[in-house]
């Protein structure tokens, strides 16, 4: 009988000392992982996704014009044609126009004295201002009224959405002062009124 009681003491003794010790090391545990500095999470992609996306321009249609030439007289008159442009930014718009102005006319009578395979280089507004760079072709072929009208399409064309901007042309990045063989000069910048006022068509 003792020895049962003595081995039944040991036994809850063991039992109540191991319970001690892993209360010991869980409360331990517990104290080292509250008293650590919170790792940082890096966040979620999806947190960052509608920041990114917030950023894209709205889609935007615009119908801006673009000027042919068509027949009057002994001149010729520019003529609008409004062309359908679906952009995101606003030099886009321009961007859209121009090149349709270097394609050429697709219907009807009007006409271009614009010099085939002149090319956009680029198209800039800032302000009131538009800056428009063609390629060298620009300035090849025609008398004195066929570079003035391929002035007053640029000008007009240029200033499709602010009529009152003022236009500097360029030619491969150079300011444009003299035009073709025969020396038709442009005080730039040009508008809609001075370009009425001083090449008349």
């Amino acid at each position: 009988m003792k020895d049962q009681q003595g081995s039944q003491r040991i036994s809850s003794g063991v039992i109540a000392a191991v319970s001690a010790a892993v209360v010991a090391v869980g409360g331990g545990v517990a104290w080292f992982a509250s008293n650590q500095s919170p790792t940082p999470t890096k966040p979620s992609p999806t947190i960052t996704q509608p920041n990114q996306s917030s950023t894209t321009q709205p889609v935007q249609e615009q119908t801006p014009n673009v000027y042919w030439l068509k027949p009057r007289g002994q001149g010729v008159d520019l003529v609008p044609q409004p062309v359908k442009i679906a952009a995101t930014q606003p030099n886009q718009v321009l961007e859209k126009a121009f090149q349709a102005l270097l394609a050429g006319p697709t219907e009807g009578t009007d006409s271009t004295t614009i010099p085939p395979g002149t090319k956009l280089l680029g198209v800039k507004t800032e302000n009131d201002e538009v800056h428009v760079n063609l390629s060298e072709d620009f300035t090849t072929g025609g008398g004195t009224t066929s570079m003035m009208a391929r002035i007053g399409q640029v000008v007009y064309t240029a200033t499709t959405i602010n009529p009152k901007a003022k236009v500097y042309i360029e030619v491969q990045g150079e300011q444009l002062d003299v035009l073709g063989g025969e020396g038709v000069e442009l005080q730039q910048p040009l508008t809609r009124e001075s370009f009425e006022q001083k090449y008349p068509l």
